[in-house]
């Protein structure tokens, strides 16, 4: 009976990791550029229950089966699936179509900078004319830092990446990709750092200006899964309130005979 208060409160934790990962992506239905997440469940491994020598036979101990532990979150997995694209007309709004990622130079408080990735391409100039995102993070270019020069009238960024300010070619917004996206941890900021083991390779995604990427989560399905999860998680409750009553009938009553 204890193993199964147990049992039933893995599973209670295994829902609430579940749906705080759903009310994440849920939060983010709307972020430009967003990656829904989503995990598996799995079983503790299985162990062996033996008996021990308690007088009823001559064995030391005997092996009389398998009992499981409860349930515990497999992995938490992100769906690199493509967003819908929405026309904004923004000049440095760019959506990526394909598989890749824009280059960001991320500057921290103690000046240290570093490159991550992203697929938000929802961008603005600043008086300096560089390209940065809403969290003041740089886009990288063919030389570095993406920047306009100052009383540019015109500016377009083709298919390709190449950045024309009034016709003329100033640089090209280079797109990369990884061979194994499970080599990308989430940084956040909705960016993403490679580790060890990472290895980078060309993209031949295009980029359209004037639009953005929206979120993959499905608002229908996460909302949907919640409910799931929801039913789950109280019938862990009730298993709870069961096996405490048999607990308290064991202790109570069963004792007095």
């Amino acid at each position: 009976m204890v193993r199964g208060l147990y049992t039933a409160y893995t599973g209670m934790i295994n829902e609430q990791k579940r749906l705080d990962v759903i009310s994440n992506n849920l939060a983010n239905s709307a972020t430009v550029g967003y990656k829904a997440e989503n995990v598996t469940s799995q079983a503790f491994k299985d162990m062996m229950a033996v008996k021990i020598r308690d007088g009823s036979n001559a064995f030391l101990d005997e092996p009389i089966g398998n009992m499981n532990l409860g349930v515990k979150i497999g992995e938490t997995y992100i769906d690199w699936g493509q967003g819908s694209l929405r026309e904004t007309g923004n000049t440095y709004d760019i959506a990526i179509q394909g598989e890749g990622f824009f280059q960001m130079r991320v500057t921290y408080a103690n000046g240290n900078d570093e490159i991550m990735y992203a697929r938000n391409g929802q961008f603005t100039m600043t008086r300096d004319g560089f390209i940065v995102d809403a969290y003041g993070n740089h886009v990288q270019g063919s030389s570095g830092d993406l920047q306009i020069p100052l009383n540019t009238a015109d500016v377009a960024i083709k298919n390709t990446g190449a950045v024309f300010a009034d016709g003329v070619l100033i640089d090209r917004i280079t797109l990369v990709d990884f061979e194994d996206y499970d080599y990308l941890e989430l940084y956040g900021e909705n960016m993403f750092r490679p580790v060890d083991g990472a290895t980078q390779t060309a993209s031949s995604a295009t980029m359209l200006q004037g639009f953005t990427e929206q979120s993959n989560a499905n608002v229908i399905d996460q909302m949907v899964s919640m409910i799931t999860i929801t039913r789950a998680y109280e019938a862990g409750q009730k298993m709870i309130q069961t096996q405490d009553n048999l607990i308290g009938k064991a202790v109570n009553e069963v004792g007095k005979l």
